[in-house]
């Protein structure tokens, strides 16, 4: 029988726990960024929809009184400006606006028409992370 004072190695090498590290931020580099971009656009597909549920109540309101404008108050629609935790909610001009307060100007506008009902734009960097609003 042959002894040997030799053991088999347990464990890893420094050079080999390099490497792993190396490779572990290169990916995180590139999956950051992107899951970035995942939170931006679930961010304003929220609002959105949280400005299509307001569509309702608003339409509601102008049905009543005939008027959409500067003088209403959100409160009077049954909404309070800081409903939404992306911005505050605003109206003007037979405008719904909601303003971001993370993405610098950027918007959801729903406006009314007596001609065509809702139409919805967005702007800013909100408008290059969604399609479609209504």
């Amino acid at each position: 029988m042959h002894n040997s004072i030799y053991k088999p190695q347990i464990g890893f090498t420094l050079i080999e726990l390099m490497i792993v590290v190396a490779i572990v931020g290169v990916l995180s580099s590139i999956a950051l960024p992107a899951y970035q971009d995942y939170v931006k656009k679930t961010e304003v597909a929220s609002a959105v929809a949280t400005m299509n549920a307001l569509i309702a109540p608003a339409e509601i309101y102008y049905q009543e009184t005939g008027e959409l404008d500067d003088s209403t108050d959100l409160s009077d629609i049954g909404i309070a400006s800081d409903s939404s935790q992306l911005g505050t909610i605003s109206i003007a001009d037979s405008q719904l606006i909601l303003t971001f307060s993370k993405y610098e100007n950027s918007a959801i506008t729903l406006t009314r028409s007596d001609s065509t009902g809702w139409s919805c734009a967005a702007s800013g960097e909100a408008a290059n992370l969604v399609s479609g609003c209504l």
